[in-house]
C-alpha cells in the first residue's frame, strides 16, 4: 500500500487530539470510574469479555477514556493486556463451584435445586423511567436499606449451597453421553496464530472475546435457517467462580494444597442440540449433544449464541456459513474487524490515483477509437 507525506502532518494530528480533550471536557463535568463500576455493570462486562482481560476497573477506566466506545474500550484493554508479563496459569476451573447468583432452565420446570431468577431485565417492562432523570440520593439509600434488611431476615442461617448441573441430572438418566476428561494442553489463541481447521479449545476462546453483536448474529442467523443449529437451553447460569493457581516449583501437589487467588464472574451456558446418528443397527436415532458458552460477567445472550456456534463449528457443513469455522471465527473479533474497516480512513492516494490514472487512459482511447 502507497502512502505520501504530507506537510504539517504532526501539527495537525496534536490539533486533533487536543479537539478530542475538549470535546471530553466541555460539558465540565467528571465521570468517575466508581460511578461506571457502580452503574454500568453490563458494559464494563462486555469490554472485559471482548478484550480478554478481567479487570472491572480497568474496564471502566477504558469506557471513560473511550467515551463509551466499544470499540476503542475494547482496543485498549487488548493494548495494555499485550503488555502484561504472564508468570503462570491458573488451574482448571471448576464450575460446579460456583456461587450462583442466577440459573435458569428452558428445558424443564423443575430442575435439582431449583430456578433461581436472579438479576435479569427479562421480566421488565421496556418502558423508559423517566423518573430516574431526577433521582435522589437520599431516597435510594433508604431503599437499598430496606431491601438489605429484607435479604438479611431471609438469609440468616442458611448456608452455601452449590447447585447441581442439569446435563449431569439427565447423565444419569443414560440421555447424554458422559466423556472421559480431556487433559490435553487449550489452544492459546493470544500466543499462537490461528490455524485452520482449528480445535475447539481455540473456537471457545476465539469466540469468548468475539464482539458481541456478531456473535449474537451470527448464532441468530443460525436459527434463522443459515445453519442446521437450533437448541433448548438447559442451564444459564451467572455467577462467581473460584481461581486457583499451583505452586510454580512443585508438579505433584495435591489440590488442597493449590493456592486460592481471587474470583471471576462468569455466564455459562450449557445448549441441548437434537441430533440424528446412526445407532448400531444403522438405524436413525436422535440423539442430545451440548453446546457451550461462557463468557466474564453477566451477558447471557452472547453465551447462547457462542453455545449454538458452538454446535454449529462441531458441524463443518459447506452449505452453511455459520458451520464454516473460517468465516466465523475470522469475522467477529471486535479489534480486528473495526480495525480493518478503520483503515480505510488512511491515506490511499498513490493507489487511488493509480486506479483514476487507468480508467482516464481507457477513457482517452476509446475516445481515439471513435473519433
Amino acid at each position: 500500500m502507497g502512502y505520501v507525506p504530507v506537510k504539517g502532518g504532526t501539527q495537525a494530528i496534536d490539533a486533533s487530539i487536543k479537539r478530542l480533550t475538549y470535546e471530553r471536557l466541555k460539558g465540565q463535568e467528571i465521570l468517575e470510574i466508581k460511578t461506571i463500576l457502580s452503574t454500568m455493570g453490563s458494559m464494563v462486562d462486555q469490554v472485559m469479555s471482548e478484550s480478554s482481560l478481567y479487570s472491572p476497573e480497568l474496564a471502566a477506566l477504558a469506557i471513560k477514556q473511550g467515551e463509551g466506545s466499544m470499540e476503542e474500550a475494547v482496543f485498549l484493554m487488548r493494548a495494555h493486556r499485550s503488555t502484561l508479563p504472564r508468570h503462570y496459569y491458573s488451574e482448571t476451573v471448576e464450575v460446579e463451584t460456583m456461587l450462583v447468583e442466577r440459573r435458569i432452565s428452558a428445558s424443564f420446570k423443575d430442575i435439582p435445586g431449583g430456578q433461581l431468577l436472579g438479576t435479569t431485565y427479562d421480566y421488565t417492562h421496556r418502558l423508559l423511567d423517566f423518573g430516574m432523570m431526577e433521582e435522589n440520593a437520599e431516597v435510594n439509600r433508604k431503599w437499598l436499606q430496606d431491601y438489605r434488611d429484607s435479604l438479611s431476615a431471609i438469609q440468616s442461617g442458611q448456608e452455601v449451597v452449590y447447585f447441581p448441573k442439569v446435563v449431569d441430572y439427565l447423565r444419569e438418566e443414560g440421555l447424554f453421553e458422559t466423556f472421559e476428561p480431556d487433559n490435553a494442553q487449550p489452544t492459546d489463541v493470544t500466543k499462537q496464530s490461528l490455524q485452520f481447521p482449528t480445535t475447539r479449545s481455540a473456537r471457545l476462546q476465539v469466540m469468548t472475546r468475539g464482539q458481541t453483536g456478531a456473535v449474537t448474529s451470527f448464532g441468530y442467523a443460525s436459527l434463522r435457517g443459515y445453519g442446521e443449529v437450533h437448541p433448548t437451553v438447559g442451564e444459564v447460569r451467572v455467577g462467581k467462580v473460584p481461581i486457583y493457581t499451583a505452586h510454580p516449583n512443585k508438579t505433584d501437589l495435591d489440590p488442597e494444597d493449590q493456592f486460592y487467588i481471587g474470583e471471576i464472574r462468569i455466564t455459562e451456558v450449557e445448549s441441548f442440540v437434537p441430533v440424528t446418528v446412526k445407532n448400531t443397527n444403522n438405524e436413525d436415532e436422535l440423539e442430545f449433544e451440548i453446546g457451550y458458552g461462557v463468557c466474564y460477567g453477566q451477558n447471557e445472550t452472547k453465551a447462547i449464541a457462542m453455545s449454538i456456534l458452538d454446535q454449529c463449528l462441531e458441524h463443518p457443513n459447506t452449505e452453511f456459513p455459520t458451520h464454516d469455522e473460517e468465516f466465523v471465527l475470522l469475522h467477529i473479533d471486535s479489534v480486528e474487524s473495526t480495525g480493518f474497516i478503520s483503515h480505510l480512513k488512511l491515506p490511499h492516494y498513490v493507489t487511488f490515483q493509480s486506479k483514476l490514472d487507468s480508467i482516464r487512459q481507457v477513457k482517452k482511447e476509446g475516445t481515439a477509437v471513435e473519433s
